[in-house]
């Protein structure tokens, strides 16, 4: 690297540690300088293994100043994005639209409606961050109704009822009601009966293909004039299992020429051959389509506002047919775009991620390479982080991206002050140390002088990674030491005060001792990464999060007799 390009590195990487310290109200971060820095300037790319040295020295000089001191030098290199911050900070406190119509209602009642055929990932973690947050704004209740009434294309996973609790329960909220659909057939059952009584439904043996001829020519099948007894007769043989698959279903009797063709007559129950995995449920054959049942359900618990996918909304279209039978008020409905995650090579499918996890591609669902909850629970993200960061999605009808640099921002707001501070050396290049004191003593955390030091040994020598190896007869600190200067394969340590750090003349390296390390696997998105730490990292207890310095926070899953386990958290 020449000096035009370090001092273009120098003035990019300040300006950004400065974004990232004033932002956050806290000490710049070198892992989140490096992400925005190299993202903006891809020419600094070829020397990725240089630059963090040189980030390391800035974010120092950075740390060094005050907080007044920091917005000063911002307003002079970045005044536009000081601004910014400043905007979002006087911002509205809610990122969320206010629910139509709420001060109509007495309660304000919404209700998440998981397929439990699976636990959570990321993106279905919106629903309930979203309703969670209403819930809390207007005193309101949060339902949660299982629609496990598909046993056999959208089959229930057993675990996965506990599994999605866990998961609502992580993110910070409980439900007020715990419903599971396949335990009230009976309840569709007596609706259908009412329906078929008020002349909303008949029963149709018509093949799948006959009927989809019929319906997109608007025309009306056979079936469709049976009088109310011989449609209620064979809906209860239905409920009696005297059909198989594809010989019978319940029509609700809609517009058949209305102009979409998907709101004409459509299934409200039909037979399904596969027993559900419920013993509670196992008996039952005639099983209610998802329009029928959840239009059911929403009303008896008293729903008064659905968010539903913007791609659903022929859903509300169907479903206000049975309503006008019944003479039921629809509730507000809100629809909303699609969530997209970016960071992940693994699709936002939960069959994929069952796929994937079968074939032993993945570890688990708590695999630090899957976007599942689990994985960010084990990873030591909060649940408050990830809905901080989807309730600032808003409900667009537009698609919309999160970035999971977002859920990490809100994160390291909420453990940068608790988490110690240790150091990580991956790939180790060992030198003999002379001249110097016997150990190093870093700061616990660079905010809490009372937490105390930490103790690196330093006279059976020290190991460096190998971007920060300094050349032949060149300086680097070692921080918590002392500043030394490269002899053959020796470190000697040099009288230079920490000004040659705060002047930008030599860099800040972390490092760790030759001997007596905790060695360390890190399990990470990008897969498992493998280097030591310095030995006062064994006091740490299993999931405390600390940070690496220069390297990023990680949450410590298991001390093991051979080696140490953490699971990266974010930069």
């Amino acid at each position: 690297m020449d000096d035009d390009l370090r001092e273009q590195v120098e003035r990019e990487a300040e300006k950004h540690a400065l974004l990232n310290a004033v932002k956050y109200e806290s000490d710049a971060d070198v892992g989140a300088v490096m992400g925005p820095l190299m993202g903006e300037n891809p020419d600094f790319r070829p020397h990725g293994d240089e630059i963090p040295g040189v980030v390391g020295g800035v974010v120092a000089r950075v740390n060094d100043l005050s907080t007044e001191e920091k917005r000063e030098r911002l307003e002079t290199l970045a005044p536009e994005e000081l601004e910014e911050i400043e905007a979002e900070d006087e911002g509205d406190e809610h990122d969320l639209p206010d629910l139509p119509n709420a001060e109509a209602y007495d309660e304000v009642r919404m209700r998440a409606a998981p397929n439990p055929n699976g636990p959570w990932h990321i993106g279905h973690a919106r629903m309930p961050a979203v309703i969670g947050s209403y819930k809390e704004r207007y005193d309101g209740s949060f339902i949660v109704r299982f629609d496990d009434t598909d046993p056999e294309t959208k089959r229930p996973d057993l675990d996965a009822y506990d599994a999605i609790l866990d998961d609502i329960d992580y993110l910070g909220f409980e439900p007020d009601d715990v419903i599971i659909a396949s335990d009230r057939l009976e309840t569709y059952y007596e609706h259908a009966r009412n329906l078929i009584d008020a002349g909303g439904a008949y029963t149709c043996s018509c093949s799948g293909e006959t009927f989809s001829d019929l319906k997109n020519s608007g025309e009306a099948c056979p079936h469709r004039d049976k009088d109310v007894e011989t449609t209620m007769e064979e809906f209860e043989a239905m409920i009696d299992g005297e059909y198989s698959a594809g010989e019978m279903v319940l029509r609700v009797r809609t517009d058949i020429e209305h102009k979409n063709p998907a709101l004409r007559d459509w299934v409200a129950f039909r037979m399904i051959d596969t027993p559900h995995p419920r013993d509670e449920a196992a008996a039952y054959r005639c099983w209610p389509m998802l329009d029928f049942q959840s239009g059911v359900d929403d009303h008896l618990t008293g729903v008064t506002h659905i968010i539903r996918g913007i791609d659903l909304q022929d859903s509300a279209k169907r479903q206000q047919f049975v309503y006008d039978y019944f003479d039921w008020e629809y509730p507000e409905v809100i629809h909303w775009g699609h969530v997209q995650v970016d960071a992940y090579d693994v699709k936002l499918s939960t069959s994929t991620l069952k796929e994937k996890i079968e074939a032993g591609e993945l570890d688990g669902w708590d695999d630090p390479r899957a976007p599942t909850l689990k994985s960010l629970r084990r990873r030591g993200i909060r649940g408050e982080a990830v809905v901080e960061a989807l309730t600032a999605l808003g409900t667009s009808t537009s698609n919309v991206d999160l970035s999971m640099s977002s859920i990490y921002a809100e994160n390291r707001e909420l453990v940068d002050d608790e988490a110690e501070r240790y150091f990580l050396v991956r790939d180790g290049e060992r030198f003999e140390v002379a001249g110097g004191p016997d150990a190093g003593h870093p700061p616990l955390h660079p905010d809490h002088e009372e937490r105390g030091e930490r103790t690196i040994p330093a006279t059976d020598g020290v190991v460096l990674e190998a971007g920060d190896v300094p050349a032949e007869g060149e300086r680097v600190w070692l921080k918590g030491y002392a500043c030394v200067r490269r002899e053959g394969d020796d470190l000697v340590a040099t009288d230079d005060g920490i000004d040659v750090v705060r002047s930008g003349d030599v860099d800040v390296v972390h490092w760790a001792p030759a001997e007596d390390v905790v060695d360390v696997r890190m399990r990470s998105p990008d897969g498992d990464v493998t280097g030591v730490a310095e030995p006062d990292f064994a006091d740490t207890a299993v999931d405390d999060v600390v940070q690496f310095e220069r390297i990023g926070f990680a949450r410590v899953d298991e001390h093991g007799a051979e080696e140490s386990v953490v699971y990266w958290t974010h930069p």
